[in-house]
């Protein structure tokens, strides 16, 4: 199934992206458990605000479109919820 470009709004739960740095430098991005069962990578710039993303922890209720990238969809448009 091919996904549209944006799809209407979904919702989810983030995931702690501190997870994902391994030790190292902030990366910039993270997951998004969406209600759909499905996870959803997202990067930084596509926090809304007053969504921070130094500041986000995971289990953070949030809102947000999906767009297919050429590496997969991803969620834009992150939005607290």
């Amino acid at each position: 199934m091919r996904l549209p470009s944006v799809r209407e709004e979904n919702k989810g739960v983030t995931n702690d992206h501190r997870n994902y740095q391994e030790g190292r430098l902030d990366r910039g991005f993270g997951f998004i458990a969406a209600e759909d069962g499905k996870e959803y990578f997202f990067h930084r710039g596509g926090l809304q605000a007053p969504l921070d993303f130094d500041r986000l922890v995971g289990g953070e209720r949030v809102s947000f479109e999906i767009e297919t990238s050429p590496k997969g969809p991803r969620a834009i448009q992150v939005s607290a919820n």
